[in-house]
Order: structure tokens, then sequence, then C-alpha cells
């Protein structure tokens, strides 16, 4: 295994740090002591990233400068954040479930599944053909392994794909596979998808050790896996078949909660310090289905 270094690439600047503490993350037993939770990094077109602000129901842009700008702030808890080829930014929201904003207007997309809500997205991810995945965590854990993981069609049909996993957390598709990060379980689960679109042999890809579990994920141009894992100060980049080859190390804190590429180079949200970090990579990111 090699370590690649990174640098700081963003901050949020301090006119928009908050002070204090969100009444929800007060509850949740959460705190929010930088200001900002970052989370759910995705590029535009235009080479814009954009970031969530989980704890204060914000979305921030930030120019290819470096330069942080508020898009949005709105009675949510925005947690992950894709990109449509048309433009649309979709958001996993743990509150309000999934909802699509453009022109600076938030929509709801859908919070239920056979009228029931969802428990808390917290993240979603296209695949080539514009279907929307997206994992369902709520509060589950070891103890109430209960977990959700959903399709929304292109066309507009909900179908559940699996419903025991033990925080279900960040997601990727690759072809017919869906990576499933299962943070309490400390471990990335694969769930293959048949010729219908249903999940058949689901199990355990990676166990990962240590930190508090993988959170956010991205897939490289050969296949590979990046896994944020948090409380470790790290991104795992892993091969196809699972092994481990590289482990791309935090400059700032261990908070690690994220990962985008833009090429060869990633971008890692670190949540515990409010900055975005940066690093070259041997592999370029997967071309995503906002560029396509």
């Amino acid at each position: 295994m090699k370590t690649i270094a990174t640098e700081v690439f963003a901050e949020v600047p301090a006119r928009l740090r908050k002070s204090g503490q969100p009444p929800e993350r007060l509850a949740a037993g959460k705190s929010a002591t930088m200001g900002s939770f970052l989370e759910g990094p995705s590029f535009d077109r235009a080479g814009n990233l954009y970031v969530v602000d989980l704890a204060w129901g914000r979305i921030f842009k930030v120019s290819p400068k470096g330069d942080f700008d508020v898009v949005i702030e709105y009675d949510g808890e925005p947690n992950g954040l894709a990109i449509h080829k048309d433009g649309r930014i979709f958001i996993a929201d743990h509150k309000q479930g999934i909802l699509s904003l453009k022109d600076g207007k938030i929509e709801p997309v859908v919070a239920r599944h056979h009228q029931q809500r969802f428990k808390g997205p917290n993240d979603l991810t296209f695949d080539s053909l514009g279907n929307l995945y997206f994992t369902d965590q709520g509060v589950s854990d070891m103890a109430d392994p209960s977990g959700c993981v959903y399709r929304y069609t292109a066309d507009g049909k909900l179908q559940r794909l699996a419903n025991n996993l033990p925080s279900p957390n960040g997601i990727a598709v690759d072809k017919n596979m869906v990576f499933v990060a299962v943070t309490r379980g400390n471990a990335v689960w694969r769930l293959p998808l048949a010729p219908d679109g249903s999940v058949v042999r689901m199990g355990v890809f990676l166990h990962l050790s240590g930190g508090r579990g993988p959170d956010g994920m991205a897939l490289d141009e050969k296949g590979g896996l990046a896994i944020a894992h948090v409380d470790m100060g790290a991104v795992w980049i892993y091969s196809p078949r699972g092994d481990l080859l590289y482990r791309v190390e935090s400059c700032a804190s261990d908070t690690i909660t994220n990962v985008a590429y833009q090429g060869d180079t990633m971008y890692i949200t670190d949540s515990g310090s409010g900055k975005i970090l940066r690093a070259r990579v041997p592999v370029p990111g997967r071309t995503l289905y906002s560029h396509l």
C-alpha cells in the first residue's frame, strides 16, 4: 500500500461559519463545532464543486478557485448530493427525503415508500441510464439492521432493493453492481443486479477496521473504489477485486466524510475542519452521469 498526500483546496470562510448549535444536532447528540458539516461533493460541467452543509441546511458552490457561495439555505438536513445531466441537483435529505434543486428552488422528488416515510436518506448516485440509487440510513445500526437501499428509476418508479442493512451510507454503481458503505458494520457490501433489476446474492465486498466506519465512496475509470473512512483521516483506494492499493492521507482532521473526482484529482470533504482537500491520484475518476 502506498500513501498519497493531500493539500487544502478550499475552506469555509469565517463569514459563512455558523455559531451555536442547531437544535436537531443537539437532540441527536452531535455537534457542528466548525460552524458547518461538509458532505456530498459533486462537480458540475463548469468545474464548480457543490457540497452540502448537513448541520445548517445549506448547499455551497465552490468555484475552481476555491471561493464559497451559498446556493440555498432551507429547512432541511442535506446529506448527499448528485447532479443530473440536465443540470438539476438532487439531494438526499435526512429530514425531507429526496429533493431537487434548480434555479434556487427546492422541490420534493420522493419522500415515502408504500405510504411510509423514509428513515433518513443519506447518499445518492446516478447510473449511466439516469436511474437514481440512494441509501436510507436513518439511525439503523447493528442492533437495528433495518436500513434500506432504493432505486428511483428514470421514468419515476421507486423500488426498494434491500431493507436489512446496519447503517447504509455511501453508494456507488458500477454496471450491474451496487456498492454500499455499511457504516456501523465497518464494511462495504455489494448488491449484484439481475437482468430484471432485482438484487441477487447480496454479500460483503470488504471488511474495514478502526475508525467510525466507511462513509462516501466514488469509482475510478478502472473500477477501483475510493472509500472515505470516518475517524481514520483517510480515503482508501481498492482495486476492483478488493486489493488495498492506496491510503490518501488527510492533512487536516480525521473526520473525512466523502470524496469526488475531477479527472485525476480527488477532492475530499473534511468535515472536522470545514475544509476541502485534494490530491493527485494514479487513476482518474469515472465519468459521472452529469457529464455524459
